[in-house]
């Protein structure tokens, strides 16, 4: 018998068995996107896909099988039930250029050790101390603020939520590196979706045609103020119980220095990236919406003043701020800063009815999903109640999930939830913002969802 003849022999249910597909395109995307879709928005595509083909719909990239999924017991079963079968896709793998093998790119045990060796930071204890600092750098920025002028509100909430994790996490005053640090992000933001389409970016790095070389030199400004922070802090031989410190322990002891500081790296520039930047978008969308909705507005400056009256927030006070928290929330269902996410199946699976084989990448969005009429009613409208102790009772799981779900939900959500609800509350006490007439706004789906023109408000007094 032939080899051939033998391997049907010993595995005749792998030759018979079908897959099932989902509807969806009929032709390649890359056909596709050049008829309906110049450039490319993939919230474009998402939106097209859920309203066309509802709750799972499926297309080709190249001979890539994609399913995208838009109802919660599909999204459930991948993130929760199926988890184990699933690693990161390719998007997220790509931003090792920039991340290493950082808590977001790790995969197996190695992403359950780092998150094991991170939890301690985010221990509520520790979340308590943090507050004091959340709070002062927001009056900081407060007081510099004055009436009638013109600012770019996502940037300074950039700044912002920068110095919070580096004090807070990383036991460091960055300061004037705040700026250098927060130029280097953005420039790489900027190529962001430049480097996920090229093809074997990976490699072409390291001959830094236009735009790679970019990247590199952004990515080099990044390593020195990180290296700096890690050196510094390894001579102070201070343990603050920081996040750092914890990351420290954490490294392999037969690691020398230099790879030490390597596995540092990937571990702070991964939190950095995620502590700061999905806060400093939340807050750029809500100081826009509550612009928007004055009625909202009203009620959210009421609520400050009633708890807080003149003395500033404290830990204490984020439970009292319950209005201040289900207007972040809205914000966060209408502007999630992490809009989709990934998977990429290691074996066959089944979703429902279908039936979808291995190195299938399932994407899901925050995005089109927080804004189903099915479990939104009215969803473009802004509705800070929609969060109140009886409407999220009601709420089906999985229809709103901005930090994610399952063994990789955001490791720092508790501290994000803090964070917003106290800076808030801060700023709010003394200052109103007010879009600047015919500034454009309109959400940039990189990494995270920023606004593509900035925030330029007005600062006006209470």
């Amino acid at each position: 018998m032939g080899t051939a003849a033998r391997h049907e022999a010993q595995e005749p249910f792998r030759k018979e068995k079908e897959y099932r597909f989902p509807p969806g395109f009929q032709r390649n995307l890359v056909w596709y996107v050049l008829r309906k879709f110049r450039p490319l928005n993939p919230i474009h595509l998402f939106q097209h896909l859920a309203e066309t083909y509802g709750d799972i719909a499926h297309y080709k990239l190249g001979s890539q099988h994609i399913v995208f999924l838009n109802h919660p017991e599909y999204i459930r079963e991948v993130l929760v039930v199926q988890n184990d079968n699933f690693i990161k896709e390719r998007t997220v793998q790509r931003s090792k250029m920039l991340l290493g093998e950082g808590m977001i790119t790790a995969e197996g045990a190695a992403h359950r050790a780092q998150r094991l060796a991170a939890q301690p930071a985010f221990h509520r204890q520790r979340i308590v101390e943090y507050a004091g600092v959340m709070v002062e750098e927001a009056v900081h920025i407060r007081d510099s603020w004055r009436s009638g002028e013109e600012r770019d509100i996502a940037t300074d909430m950039m700044h912002l939520t920068l110095n919070v994790v580096a004090r807070t996490l990383f036991a460091t005053d960055l300061r004037e590196e705040v700026y250098e640090l927060a130029a280097a992000i953005n420039r790489i933001m900027g190529l962001y979706n430049f480097l996920i389409m090229l093809p074997a970016a990976e490699w072409l790095v390291h001959l830094r045609p236009p735009g790679l070389a970019a990247f590199v030199r952004a990515r080099n400004r990044i390593d020195a103020v990180v290296y700096r922070m890690i050196d510094a802090h390894r001579k102070s031989g201070l343990d603050s119980g920081s996040l750092l410190d914890l990351m420290l322990a954490a490294s392999p002891a037969e690691n020398e220095e230099s790879r030490q500081s390597l596995f540092l790296r990937d571990q702070v520039i991964t939190i950095f990236l995620a502590g700061y930047e999905t806060v400093a978008n939340a807050l750029s969308w809500t100081w826009y919406l509550l612009s928007q909705n004055p009625d909202c507005e009203l009620k959210f400056q009421e609520e400050v003043d009633a708890v807080l009256g003149r003395r500033l927030p404290t830990f204490e006070d984020v439970s009292r701020l319950r209005y201040t928290e289900s207007v972040m929330a809205e914000s966060l269902r209408l502007y999630p800063p992490a809009w989709a996410m990934g998977r990429y199946a290691n074996n066959d699976f089944s979703l429902g009815d279908y039936f979808l084989p291995a190195q299938t990448t399932v994407l899901i969005s925050q995005f089109i999903t927080h804004r189903d009429p099915r479990y939104f009613p009215e969803p473009l409208r802004f509705d800070p109640e929609r969060f109140s102790a009886v409407a999220k009772a009601r709420r089906a799981k999985f229809t709103y999930f901005p930090f994610g779900a399952g063994a990789r939900q955001c490791i720092g959500e508790s501290f994000a939830w803090m964070e917003g609800v106290l800076i808030l509350a801060t700023l709010a006490q003394k200052w109103k913002l007010r879009l600047v007439p015919g500034h454009p706004v309109e959400p940039q789906p990189l990494i995270t969802l920023r606004p593509k023109y900035g925030m330029r408000m007005v600062v006006e007094p209470r």
